[in-house]
């Protein structure tokens, strides 16, 4: 039974009917529920990724500082003073199996660990790839001239250490995604993230066993031309038990990120300068700007005025 949530519901079986309403909640949440997946990311697959998180997140720590990546943060994070219910994993490319094979490495996986993993990697990133598709189909844009499939692909598993103590807390600071597009396999238990709505108010994201949550991000409003919103997002300590998801994140392509020409004309002129994901990161961590904030920093002269 779906919990009581404003957010827009989008059936992945009922294409191109849900096209417009796909578009809508795109532009006005950046976000949506997603039903009817499992024929690319199978429940039982689901259920045992989550499982299987939850026991390589009680690994010894010097175990899970191996976790280490390419880029600054990409890895293992630790509880620290200013965020101390968070810790995460990070597996830096889910669409290699030499991507995955070195996260396994780093936390000593077993050979069924490592084949569950690939599994959901992979189911993972054909689900992302269809989301995206449809996002392009929608703004009538053909989906085959884009490549969303070699984008790069990235995960986190992140827990939340809520006690009695942390009620009332946050659990993780509001930001945005950096990237196009986050699918979520939420705790199907333990709720606490919350939405911003364009009206600046945060609303609840209760648990809903059987669906995902997609969050656009940073990427997807400079790729759309500024139709596309990037969802502010937190995470609140509500209840006194661990809290464990998955983030999937389709970052966008290696090569420049800037607004579809499709998209841009005499009456909606270019709104943001071309930019590469990892030069638009790297602006993020050196302004310290990560709710989005950033954009305006590529946004052009017509656009200012």
């Amino acid at each position: 039974m779906a919990p009581k949530c404003s957010i827009p519901v989008i059936d992945l079986q009922d294409f191109p009917n849900q096209s417009s309403k796909l578009i809508a909640a795109c532009e006005e949440w950046g976000c949506f529920r997603l039903l009817n997946y499992h024929e690319l990311l199978p429940a039982t697959l689901m259920s045992e990724m989550k499982a299987l998180v939850r026991s390589l997140l009680h690994l010894p720590e010097e175990i899970k500082r191996r976790n280490i990546d390419v880029i600054a943060g990409g890895g293992y994070v630790a509880p620290s003073p200013k965020i101390p219910l968070y810790e995460a994993l990070g597996l830096h490319d889910m669409t290699s199996r030499h991507g995955v094979d070195d996260f396994c490495s780093q936390l000593n996986a077993t050979t069924h660990q490592r084949e569950t993993i690939m599994r959901y990697a992979e189911s993972v990133h054909a689900l992302i790839v269809e989301i995206s598709k449809k996002l392009a189909e929608g703004l009538g844009v053909k989906s085959e001239n884009i490549g969303f499939e070699k984008w790069t692909c990235r995960a986190r598993i992140n827990k939340y250490h809520f006690t009695p103590q942390s009620v009332g807390t946050t659990g993780g600071p509001m930001h945005t995604d950096s990237g196009f597009l986050t699918i979520l396999q939420d705790d199907e238990d333990v709720g606490g993230l919350e939405v911003m709505n364009q009206s600046g108010d945060f609303v609840p994201v209760d648990p809903w066993p059987g669906t995902l949550l997609v969050n656009l991000g940073d990427m997807a409003t400079v790729w759309s031309n500024g139709r596309f919103c990037n969802v502010k997002h937190r995470v609140q300590c509500k209840e006194a038990n661990p809290r464990v998801s998955i983030a999937s994140f389709l970052l966008g392509p290696e090569e420049i990120v800037e607004p579809l020409p499709e998209l841009v004309d005499d009456d909606h002129p270019c709104v943001f300068v071309p930019t590469t994901y990892e030069d638009y990161r790297k602006l993020r961590f050196s302004t310290k700007l990560h709710a989005g904030e950033a954009l305006a920093l590529l946004r052009t002269p017509s656009a200012e005025k």
